[in-house]
């Protein structure tokens, strides 16, 4: 993986340039909304990703909550840190988008509230998990973030259960998109999820080297410690 990790990477700048040239200059302009609606190449693909890596959270906590294993404690705080980045993302271009189009920031309607407190609740499991130092942490961020996986469902369906500003999906919602789009908005996501993944995978390698750093100096301490007879 070290070896190939440096022509991934190279791979996923190019992946993520064509998709750029492709959302920018090639998918055709919106008739309603006109060239800002552009921004959906980087707001959609950005909630996919971030619901990709917060179930990726889920499973790996889960996974520790049974057999206590730190690589499944590992696996979830890199993948918290990604997701939490993707839901930023979103919750920074959604406005951007709402604000020509709809004529406002914000509302506190159910998709857009439930993302929010989306954010919060993996903001918190990130502050847990930062700041606490106690024996208990790794379980109680594991139970945080199983907790937190419940609000996933009602972000993704909240469009089709109430009323809401946020238009209805245009995939898998009984809507159209036109096939032109549909292909740059695939090719998006691709970039967005290799790009998650190396961070991912950086994330994740970095959090091993530093549980065994700590390992190694607590082992060092204990036998540097005075022996009294």
């Amino acid at each position: 993986m070290k070896k190939a990790f440096p022509i991934l990477a190279i791979l996923t700048a190019a992946l993520l340039g064509y998709a750029f040239y492709e959302a920018m200059f090639v998918a055709p302009t919106d008739q309603m909304q006109g060239d800002v609606y552009r921004i959906i190449y980087y707001h959609v693909p950005s909630g996919w990703t971030m619901f990709v890596f917060f179930f990726t959270n889920f499973i790996a906590s889960i996974v520790y909550l049974i057999r206590r294993n730190p690589k499944a404690d590992a696996v979830a705080v890199a993948a918290a840190e990604v997701g939490l980045v993707f839901c930023t993302v979103v919750l920074v271009t959604g406005p951007l988008w709402a604000r020509p189009v709809w004529g406002i920031w914000w509302t506190w309607d159910w998709r857009l509230t439930s993302t929010l407190v989306l954010w919060l609740i993996y903001a918190s499991y990130l502050i847990l998990r930062r700041f606490s130092t106690g024996g208990q942490t790794p379980v109680l961020a594991a139970a945080l973030a199983v907790f937190g996986a419940l609000d996933m469902p009602l972000v993704y369906f909240s469009i089709w259960f109430f009323r809401t500003q946020h238009p209805q999906p245009v995939v898998g919602g009984g809507g159209s998109i036109d096939p032109s789009m549909l292909r740059v908005w695939m090719i998006s996501w691709a970039a967005f999820l290799c790009f998650g993944w190396l961070v991912f995978w950086l994330r994740y390698r970095l959090e091993i080297f530093k549980r065994e750093v700590e390992e190694t100096h607590s082992l060092e301490a204990m036998l540097e410690e005075p022996r009294f007879r």
